[in-house]
């Protein structure tokens, strides 16, 4: 199989995660109301994170250049899926863009509404906040908003006591 290939196939499959959390969420919706389903699915992605977070938990509490690296080393093809930007790596924190997101090209490409994607791109967050916060620090996701350039921001910090 050519590299190629291969790439496409790993965006597919990422692209489809991001449609079954549109139709979960979009049938959830529809039986409990917006903010319930999104509660549901930000809990059930959360854990999914909290699974991940494992293999970041030697760096905590503040080795960030060593999260950084197996982070950003950890990004799937080489980093091209998601493009990550370290915007600041220090004692005190790191903080990662990531311009590409093949979740969010999926929701584009499905020609799902703004606020839709808004929503969608907050509920597929919750898996970087389980992942970081696991790990033991602390996280702020600043999900992707119309009018901005790439897709997530992540704020990683020393965990506060």
């Amino acid at each position: 199989m050519s590299e190629e290939k291969l790439r496409q196939q790993v965006s597919d499959a990422f692209k489809n995660r991001a449609i079954l959390y549109f139709l979960i969420f979009d049938e959830l919706r529809k039986e409990l109301g917006e903010e319930r389903a999104e509660e549901i699915m930000k809990r059930a992605i959360y854990r999914r994170g909290v699974q991940k977070g494992e293999k970041y938990k030697p760096y905590a509490p503040g080795n960030f250049e060593g999260l950084r690296d197996a982070f950003v080393s950890g990004v799937p093809d080489d980093g091209r899926l998601f493009d990550p930007n370290v915007l600041r790596c220090d004692a005190d924190g790191l903080d990662v863009n990531l311009e590409n997101c093949p979740l969010k090209e999926a929701w584009e490409e499905i020609e799902l509404g703004e606020e839709d994607r808004v929503t969608m791109c907050r509920i597929a967050g919750e898996i970087d906040k389980g992942t970081f916060e696991a790990a033991g620090f602390d996280f702020e996701p600043d999900t992707w908003q119309p009018g901005r350039t790439g897709c997530c921001h992540l704020h990683i910090r020393r965990k506060n006591a």
